[in-house]
């Protein structure tokens, strides 16, 4: 069976690997093409989580070197490419397009300082229903006035600031271009009014003129530098759109287009969104707002802790095998280890925002088992999306349908169920692989009027996992044990 035209060529660069992949018109993925290129972010006691610009570009290249031997062989060229990149990153670039800095990634720490020092000058509360962003380290504010602070020298080199999505465009078309999508997660965006906020960036050392303008952005660039053409003639001439934030793909390539579909995401870190097509929208506290495009919103919570927790689980107890761990975390009943676990290990954002907040297990004895605790702090990551997802219905109202994405939930049933009977109704799994590259495929194809809306091609779906009331009832009490513990470990801290 042929694939329908056109198609479009997608890039997703993600915090441990670049992806290069190929969609048709339909919103499916081709298969036989793409390559997954995996990297390691350096990270440093002091709480850095940075990667060398250059070293990623590289990446991608490589990336997009097999994707474009595998055209060349087909005799294909895309009609588009579509572009996600990581919201939050900063690097600082100087006269000659060279960067100063390395990509500081939303998971960065380091500012935390000099979030709390902002919040001495501004109404935290005000900018951010301006902005849609706390003062937190994820975003521009915190990081900018950190690198002034301490690497002056360097801080005085920067004629711009940028994310790595516009590096790229600098380093393939010799201009540095972004979207609406990507500033709209910096900090610094107005989400109303689709400008830059005039307080936030006074508060901060910074010039107007070393952001992108906002006249500029959104537009698709088609003619690569020479060396680029060269080495990739099937994408050259073609429309390729500035980077928008994964986030937002996620939602579009899971389905969840309209207010009334919540999308739970959990891959390395977690989220839970949901996107409004209005003129605006009120920012309600405790959740964040930035943009899909100019026109859409995206509204939710999102946890630097997700599969991240698993993770550590797998490295660091002694858990049975994948199957029989996922077994005999499907017999457990909820709360029947003890414990209460903050699973904090990278911070938090949502919603209580305490960069300074760590992990705490609670109620551990001789005789709690690894698979005790595994199910302990997989339980309280689907607290901490309870707390999001109350926010999110006491803004958006109750969901029509909500679905999950991401490998952590997508390989584990058992979690998946958890989230269902935590939030009190049916999860869907969303079954396609690769949901985030294929909202920037059906975005592009949107922007190329291929076709009308990219919300109108539905997503891949499997099982959904119902609730089970007494279940939800027991996880009530639990949040509100895991409130406590918040309270007197976080909360009272200093």
């Amino acid at each position: 069976m042929s694939t329908p035209s056109p198609l479009v060529a997608t890039l997703d660069v993600g915090t441990s690997s670049v992806r290069s992949l190929l969609f048709g018109a339909d919103g499916r993925e081709v298969d036989g093409f793409g390559d997954q290129v995996t990297y390691q972010v350096r990270t440093t006691p002091d709480g850095g989580f940075e990667m060398d610009p250059d070293a990623l570009v590289a990446f991608t290249a490589q990336a997009l070197d097999k994707l474009c031997g595998q055209l060349r062989d087909a005799h294909l060229k895309p009609a588009a490419v579509g572009i996600d990149t990581f919201w939050h990153s900063v690097t600082g670039i100087d006269g000659e397009g060279k960067p100063v800095t390395p990509i500081l990634h939303l998971f960065d720490t380091r500012s935390a300082h000099a979030a709390e020092e902002l919040k001495g000058k501004i109404d935290n509360a005000a900018q951010h229903r301006r902005t849609g962003c706390v003062l937190h380290p994820s975003y521009y504010p915190a990081k900018l006035l950190w690198l002034s602070e301490t690497q002056p020298d360097v801080f005085a080199k920067v004629k711009l600031w940028a994310s790595f999505g516009e590096y790229l465009f600098l380093r393939l078309f010799g201009e540095a271009v972004t979207s609406t999508s990507m500033v709209s997660g910096t900090g610094l965006w107005n989400q109303n009014k689709n400008e830059y906020d005039a307080e936030i960036m006074a508060a901060l050392p910074v010039r107007l003129d070393q952001f992108a303008a906002p006249k500029d952005m959104d537009q698709p660039r088609d003619k690569l530098c020479p060396e680029w053409a060269q080495r990739w003639p099937e994408l050259d001439g073609i429309p390729w759109f500035p980077a928008l934030g994964d986030g937002a793909c996620n939602n579009v390539g899971s389905g969840c287009t309209a207010a009334g579909r919540f999308a739970i995401m959990v891959g390395t870190s977690g989220a839970m969104r949901a996107v409004s097509d209005a003129p605006s929208v009120e920012i309600p506290p405790g959740l964040w707002c930035y943009h899909v495009d100019r026109r859409r919103f995206v509204l939710g919570g999102a946890l630097s802790n997700g599969g991240s927790v698993y993770a550590w689980l797998s490295n660091t107890l002694q858990l049975p095998a994948k199957e029989d761990l996922e077994r005999q975390l499907e017999t457990m009943q909820p709360g029947a280890h003890g414990l209460t676990v903050l699973p904090l290990f990278a911070g938090e954002r949502s919603t209580g925002w305490r960069a300074d907040a760590r992990a705490a297990f609670v109620g551990v004895s001789a005789h709690t088992s690894p698979v005790e605790i595994a199910r302990a702090a997989m339980e309280a990551v689907a607290l901490t999306f309870q707390d999001i997802d109350a926010l999110m219905v006491s803004s958006l109202g109750v969901p029509k349908e909500t679905l999950a994405s991401g490998g952590a939930l997508l390989h584990s049933p058992a979690w998946t169920q958890m989230m269902a009977d935590a939030i009190g109704r049916p999860v869907t799994l969303c079954t396609e692989k690769e949901a985030t590259s294929r909202g920037a495929a059906l975005l592009a194809l949107e922007r190329i009027k291929a076709i009308a809306d990219a919300g109108a091609i539905p997503a891949a779906t499997g099982k959904t996992f119902m609730p089970e009331p007494a279940r939800t009832a027991i996880y009530k009490r639990l949040q509100a044990r895991q409130h406590a513990l918040y309270h007197v470990l976080i909360e009272d801290k200093w």
